[in-house]
């Protein structure tokens, strides 16, 4: 599955390196996360890591293969 997660913000490189398994773009105030996801414990764990660095989902979409 592959997903993409908008985050509120611009991270610093800092923090896109938590997140090696996914690309990422900056636009409009915001972190566009996207990549493959494994399973649904995964993107549990992207959000859990998300959550714990203190980030903001603003938008989570399952992206057609």
């Amino acid at each position: 599955m592959r997903y993409e997660i908008r985050v509120d913000g611009l991270m610093s490189e800092t923090l896109t390196r938590a997140f090696p398994e996914l690309d990422h773009v900056m636009m409009s105030g915001q972190t566009v996360l996207f990549g493959h996801v494994v399973d649904e414990a995964h993107l549990y764990g992207l959000l859990a890591r998300l959550r714990s660095l203190g980030l903001r989902v603003l938008e989570m979409r399952q992206l057609p293969e």
